[in-house]
């Protein structure tokens, strides 16, 4: 049987380990428990976020332990790591109501039944937390110095880093010894720009428990030129259908650039590397059979096989001018709604853009079709007589739909 370690290496999930060859050994001998923290700053799982519940779960498959904490303590600070200014602060409700969701998208890729997983809320220990007694017996094992060397700091030093801020790598390292008391955790992942807080966190227990810590980054989940993945021109890839559909979650993997097919295929399924391999190495449209197979399967594995068969039947039907089925995103009108509409106030009611100022900008720069027809009239009327059938399809720019329906 293989070595998960060895199994996250050829995916290229590894980017740092505290001790490469230590860890390799700790995963192949026993059962391990590990886990990766998620501060609630937002009501969904993003694909960042995806890319490690998906470690977790090779990592659970090959019978380790994962502990899925959330940050309901550590969001109310906000961690710095990768950030230019400082994080919005967040209520204490808004942060309870993001957990919330947070694990319940959980529960569909992890198993937590009794043994399996534990889910932890790390508001539980740092909030209760007296001032005095923490900088004594968990302060003084922090160096300033060292501290300010770390990126997650250096890179906010000219804009200013706030002392709430700077407080983060303390509690972030404090999480990782409640769990090492707790549960017996002995490894902490996370993304490549949580490096610095978990060597802290590995360090803190070595200090204060003299027991062996370990520590291991995930690649950032970025193109082949270096760009983070995950963003659209609307916005972040939620996991959330609501505030992502299936049908766009589907289009955004069905359309990545050829060259990125084989490291989405690797770091988001599940498909064995024989498989990736092969479909990685089609040439030409072929490449094109590779991306439908990538859609499906990360779609499967987000929404259901059901909503990743309706994107794709979607997608097949726009794409291949068929009758439009599946889960284009839609949106109902009523013909009252419809007295006085123009093009502009169609694309701010779709949410297509954000104001009529951005609307009429899309217009004049070709970026508009209905029904396949370019829109060249900022003014253009939208009535009962634009629709066939009772409905229209709006396209912008190259790849993105929107169904309009009149009720």
């Amino acid at each position: 049987m293989s070595n998960i370690f060895d199994v996250l290496k050829e995916r290229g999930f590894i980017q740092q380990t505290t001790h490469e060859e230590e860890i390799r050994e700790l995963f192949g001998k026993e059962s391990v428990t590990f886990y990766i923290g998620f501060d609630p700053t937002a009501d969904s799982l993003h694909v960042g976020h995806f890319l490690q519940v998906i470690a977790m779960a090779h990592l659970q498959r090959a019978g380790h332990k994962p502990i899925f904490l959330i940050g309901g303590g550590t969001a109310m600070v906000g961690d710095p790591s990768g950030k230019t200014d400082m994080r919005k602060m967040l209520t204490p409700e808004e942060i309870q109501h993001n957990g919330n969701c947070f694990l319940e998208q959980t529960k569909g890729f992890l198993d937590f039944s009794e043994g399996n997983a534990i889910m932890v809320n790390n508001a539980d220990w740092l909030l209760g937390l007296q001032y005095v007694p923490f900088l004594r017996e968990i302060g003084r094992h922090f160096s300033v110095n060292r501290m300010l060397t770390a990126e997650c700091f250096k890179s906010r030093m000219e804009k200013g880093l706030s002392f709430l801020e700077f407080n983060y790598m303390i509690m972030q390292s404090y999480d990782f010894l409640e769990l090492y008391r707790r549960h017996g955790c002995r490894v902490q992942l996370g993304g490549d720009d949580q490096w610095s807080n978990i060597i802290a966190g590995a360090d803190l227990i070595r200090r204060v428990e003299g027991a062996a810590a370990y520590g291991m980054t995930f690649t950032l989940l970025t193109t082949s030129e270096g760009k983070k993945m995950g963003k659209t021109e609307n916005g972040a890839i939620w996991l959330n259908p609501e505030k992502t559909s299936p049908f766009e979650f589907f289009q955004y993997w069905r359309n990545v650039d050829d060259k990125d097919v084989e490291r989405c295929l690797s770091l988001l399924t599940f498909l064995p590397m024989d498989e990736v391999r092969r479909l990685s190495s089609l040439e030409g449209s072929e490449i094109n059979k590779a991306k439908e197979i990538l859609a499906f399967e990360v779609t499967k594995l987000v929404h259901g096989e059901d909503e990743a068969n309706k994107a794709q039947e979607a997608a097949k039907s726009l794409f291949g001018k068929g009758p439009l089925a599946g889960s284009v995103p839609t949106t109902e009108i009523t013909e009252t709604e419809l007295d006085g509409m123009d093009i502009l106030g169609l694309l701010v009611k779709t949410e297509l853009a954000p104001s009529r100022g951005e609307a009429r900008r899309l217009v004049q720069q070709g970026g508009i079709a209905i029904d396949e027809v370019k829109v060249t009239d900022i003014g253009l009327a939208i009535t009962v007589d634009s629709f066939i059938d009772r409905a229209l399809m709006i396209k912008k720019g190259k790849k993105s739909f929107h169904q309009v329906k009149l009720v």
